[in-house]
């Protein structure tokens, strides 16, 4: 791929599909509704090989205008939390078509949806409902996409292993949802970017719908321990009832995953010790 558009070019995932795409030469667009924020991303970059475009995945005009003669585009646009004029409908639903509706009207060659772990248009989660949905209108308006469903993933700056460094900063006990027995897959982000980068550059991937989770199951007790142990801290766990929020680590099988992509993927042990040691506080451990 020569010109790649990347939205949400500035998140968790998007900003290291940026500068993995980037080092393998390619000239970036990076779409979001903040420019700002691209500033961190575009120091990582060849300044000359990359441009920031104002876009709103549901607007159409801006969408048009990012995508206009790129090769391939990627949305990483994400949104975990509502808030006014942001519903997970709205942007992993309607923003989606949108954004796939315009690439195939420009005449753009390859588009990557990044979905989520168990996405399914039938939940009773809106969000993973939103997600599933998502899916679906993007295959109707461009068949050729391929889909990625990643599991939790972790790496520096993430929102697993770092919320969990905070809690256990701030409080003095440890809240378990659904009783810590919630079985999670996690995923090293710089993993599900590489894997991006290689879909894009093979076309036996159009299409298709990958899987891609880390190594090894771990139940949630499991990774608060591990965090707790890292960081040298004791805390009550307090099992709580698993609300409405359905976390679903699901593999199917005939899915293609990492291995399709001759990718290993890395085990949380591998990698989190890198970042959450640092997260310790000095002094004495009153935890």
């Amino acid at each position: 791929m020569t010109t790649v558009s990347v939205f949400g070019g500035t998140g968790f995932l998007g900003r290291r599909v940026v500068r993995r795409l980037a080092a393998e030469g390619a000239t970036l667009r990076i779409a979001v509704r903040s420019p700002d924020r691209a500033q961190s991303v575009l120091r990582a970059a060849d300044p000359d090989r990359v441009t920031v475009f104002r876009a709103d995945v549901r607007d159409p005009a801006a969408v048009a205008a990012a995508v206009a003669g790129v090769d391939a585009v990627v949305n990483a646009v994400s949104a975990y939390v509502e808030k006014p004029g942001v519903t997970f409908e709205s942007v992993h639903e309607e923003g989606a078509r949108t954004l796939a509706q315009e690439a195939a009207a420009a005449g753009v060659a390859r588009l990557v949806l990044v979905s989520g772990i168990g996405a399914d248009p039938g939940s009773r989660s809106p969000y993973i409902r939103a997600r599933g949905r998502g899916e679906l209108v993007v295959r109707q308006a461009f068949p050729g996409a391929t889909i990625v469903r990643q599991s939790a993933m972790f790496g520096p700056g993430d929102a697993l292993f770092g919320t969990l460094a905070d809690i256990v900063r701030l409080l003095p006990v440890v809240p378990l949802i659904g009783g810590g027995r919630t079985r999670l897959q996690p995923v090293y982000v710089e993993d599900v970017a590489e894997a991006i980068v290689r879909m894009l550059a093979d076309r036996r991937t159009a299409g298709q719908t990958y899987e891609l989770a880390g190594p090894r199951v771990y139940t949630l007790r499991e990774l608060v321990s591990f965090a707790l142990r890292l960081m040298d801290k004791r805390r009550l766990l307090v099992p709580v009832p698993f609300a409405a929020a359905e976390i679903q680590a699901r593999l199917l099988e005939f899915l293609p995953g990492f291995r399709d992509l001759d990718i290993r993927p890395k085990a949380v042990e591998d990698i989190v010790p890198t970042y959450i040691g640092r997260l310790r506080t000095p002094g004495p451990d009153q935890g």
